[in-house]
């Protein structure tokens, strides 16, 4: 456990720690870095103009900490192309690229996209449905990388309301964390238990990161990122960073029961990978569900969920091409 506190203590960082958003630009700068945000989107009008907007305003515009600003999206039907595209993102329909390679959906798909459509040397991700979105949660992910050579790869955590209807409780969010992932990790990833919210939406990393792994692109994509990371750089590669709380939609425990039964799929390749544990067959990749309608009457529903992999960019012939 001295190992964990010591990693805890010297890789767990404020947002507070890097205010200063000058002498951010300056790290930058000396260190010839170009930096790219990235929104995976699926029907987000409500949420994605205003952080776009702020986030451009204060750290492309007044401080030029991201040079390029883009929307990969998975085929929205509302109006969140038009928004993205008025308030100056760059805007990409996730399908329209490396259509040789197949198609797939899921974010998971369009963070995988990203290294191919994107420039930067570093790649920020932020969730685009965000309620309370702060530039905090862009240079708070930058900062550790920016200020320390062994990091690469950094992670966001914060408190989760839940929205109740009638008001927001506290805490409660990250429940598949804590009831999945944790238990998981501390079972067979032990030093990977002390990242305080594995399945952020929000993380930072050096492209030449992100371009050799694998990319599982349904819900896994989290769980597997922290994981082969861990398992090719080693702990100290990896950072967090406190930005206090995030407001977004709540989902349901039905709609995190699916989530989780993708998330094992990936945790499952990630055993047989890494730990030698071969005999792990799955019998079924339908989610089993009982549901009772308006007359009391309960009946099985299935969903198929698979959760398919992306190879590493550094593999797919385009990528390598264009780079």
């Amino acid at each position: 456990m001295k190992k964990l506190n010591n990693w805890l203590e010297n890789n767990t960082f404020q947002h507070s720690q890097f205010w200063d958003l000058k002498k951010l630009v300056e790290k930058k700068e000396e260190r010839n870095l170009k930096i790219s945000l990235c929104f995976p989107t699926l029907n987000e009008e409500e949420t994605i103009g205003k952080e776009i907007i702020l986030i451009s305003s204060e750290l492309k515009e007044r401080y030029p900490l991201i040079d390029e600003i883009a929307v990969i999206d998975s085929g929205s039907t509302d109006n969140t192309q038009a928004i993205a595209e008025e308030y100056g993102a760059k805007f990409f329909l996730a399908s329209d690229y490396l259509q040789e390679e197949g198609k797939m959906k899921g974010k998971g798909e369009n963070l995988w996209k990203a290294i191919y459509l994107l420039k930067g040397d570093i790649i920020v991700f932020i969730d685009s449905d965000i309620l309370n979105i702060h530039p905090k949660f862009v240079y708070g992910l930058l900062g550790p990388i920016l200020y320390n050579d062994p990091i690469k790869y950094v992670k966001a955590f914060y408190e989760r309301p839940i929205n109740l209807g009638g008001g927001l409780l506290g805490s409660g969010g990250g429940r598949v964390t804590e009831i999945l992932i944790r238990p998981l990790f501390a079972q067979f990833f032990p030093e990977l238990a002390a990242v305080i919210q594995p399945l952020s939406g929000e993380f930072a990393g050096y492209r030449e990161i992100f371009e050799q792994l694998p990319f599982p692109v349904g819900y896994g994509v989290e769980t597997s990122q922290l994981i082969d990371i861990y398992q090719k750089w080693g702990l100290d590669a990896i950072a967090q960073t406190n930005l206090d709380e995030r407001i977004h939609r709540n989902q349901s425990t039905k709609a995190l029961g699916k989530m989780s039964f993708g998330i094992l799929q990936t945790f499952w390749n990630r055993l047989s990978k890494y730990k030698g544990i071969d005999n792990i067959s799955l019998e079924n990749f339908s989610m089993i569900n009982v549901e009772t309608d308006e007359n009391k009457t309960s009946k099985i529903i299935t969903r198929k969920i698979v959760e398919q992999e992306r190879p590493p960019m550094i593999e797919v012939e385009a990528y390598k091409n264009r780079k």
